[in-house]
């Protein structure tokens, strides 16, 4: 038996069965869900769509570098290798979804409706491989079975959970399940309306191009652009993390777009101002970014961490620019056409740039590592701004 037993049919996908059972429980039939449990023979699930899940092979190099096999991985190639009469019993299988699923008993085929591995991608790669390097479809004349479950369900809120929560185990990273929820699609349509075709990371293993913008740099730059207003009330107001902590950033996203998506959450409306904040700045966040990141100003400053070609300034540390970045906040804006970050007429980068040179030697002691996560860095350069927002309104 080939993987081509795997036939495609539109949004059909047939996957042969040595066995199957139904064992769907009341609250499955009551939601209009089945789950159906069974065994397959191993090459069969090769072909099959991982469009649902949160996460891709690990080891699939194409089109990036090939990362290194985990302790997983290995394990089930051994199994494979060594032990495949046990491999239905030592594997734990894989998980799909499928929006309608029918069984054909004499033809021993389940006929499934835009079917996807939710979890069990790294056992479909492992196999993928393992078949590839034999360079045939078999070990032996002896077929070997792995488990597969299937639940059946059109609910696409229930699909994306399912995937969330069958791959904990794998400690899947949070952008694949903010990815996944789609809690980055309106972030990404604001950017699309300056960034025509940009794109954001939305899963770990996603393909990083020009195109690509990432996601947890994203959003660690807009948290330091912050205004002291939209900062949760129960919250110090403390940029520093925003330097080092990308994961933190990410979450505390999270958390703001769901309170702003629910409507009766006691933080309701602090938060959907603070997200549409997030929505507003994103275009300028990025602009920002990258303008600090190779400013000509840094020129003569004699800063040695600073990256040069030459005489240009070809990338300043991120522990120098953040703190930069957090003292713009001040000059956070809400106009007609969202939040804009808008210094005053009377407000110069050289002015910004000689106090971070200053902290970056008196403070840092010349370690931008140092001045990202010092406190008294940002209250230096926020100072600065501070100045000129109420020399603007004097």
């Amino acid at each position: 038996m080939s993987k081509n037993h795997v036939a495609h049919s539109r949004k059909e996908v047939t996957l042969p069965f040595y066995s199957v059972r139904n064992i769907s429980c009341p609250e499955d039939l009551a939601n209009g869900r089945k789950v159906y449990v069974g065994y397959t023979p191993l090459q069969a699930i090769i072909g099959l769509p991982t469009d649902e899940n949160v996460r891709e092979y690990l080891l699939d190099a194409e089109g990036r570098q090939r990362k290194t096999p985990t302790q997983v991985h290995r394990a089930i190639e051994d199994t494979l290798v060594n032990n495949p009469q046990s491999f239905s019993v030592l594997n734990s299988g894989i998980v799909l979804v499928a929006r309608d699923c029918q069984i054909g008993e004499k033809e021993k085929l389940l006929v499934m409706t835009e079917p996807s591995i939710v979890n069990g991608s790294q056992t479909q790669g492992v196999i993928r491989d393992f078949y590839k390097g034999l360079g045939r479809e078999e070990p032996s004349a002896q077929t070997f079975h792995v488990k597969f479950e299937i639940i059946v369900t059109d609910d696409e809120d229930l699909i994306a959970e399912v995937s969330i929560a069958r791959n904990f185990q794998n400690d899947v990273m949070t952008i694949s399940i903010a990815g996944r929820r789609g809690q980055l699609d309106e972030l990404e349509q604001s950017l699309q309306k300056t960034l025509p075709g940009s794109k954001l990371q939305k899963s770990e293993t996603t393909k990083l191009s020009d195109d690509y913008i990432k996601t947890e740099r994203l959003l660690q730059v807009i948290t330091a652009l912050i205004p002291k207003s939209l900062w949760p009330d129960n919250k110090d107001f403390n940029k520093v993390y925003a330097y080092s902590m990308k994961a933190k950033c990410l979450k505390e996203f999270q958390r703001v777009y769901e309170e702003a998506k629910n409507s009766t959450h006691q933080n309701h409306l602090r938060s959907a101002e603070l997200y549409q904040f997030y929505l507003d700045i994103a275009p300028q966040a990025l602009e920002l970014y990258g303008k600090w990141k190779t400013h000509s100003g840094f020129k003569g400053t004699g800063i040695r961490s600073i990256e040069r070609d030459g005489r240009e300034i070809k990338e300043v540390p991120e522990g120098i620019i953040f703190p930069i970045l957090a003292s713009l906040a001040v000059f956070a804006k809400k106009t007609k056409n969202g939040w804009v970050i808008e210094p005053p007429i009377l407000f110069t980068d050289d002015e910004l740039i000689k106090t971070a040179k200053s902290v970056y030697m008196d403070i840092a002691d010349h370690n931008p590592w140092v001045m990202g996560k010092s406190k008294a860095c940002y209250a230096a350069l926020n100072q600065i701004t501070s100045i000129f927002k109420r020399l603007s309104k004097g």
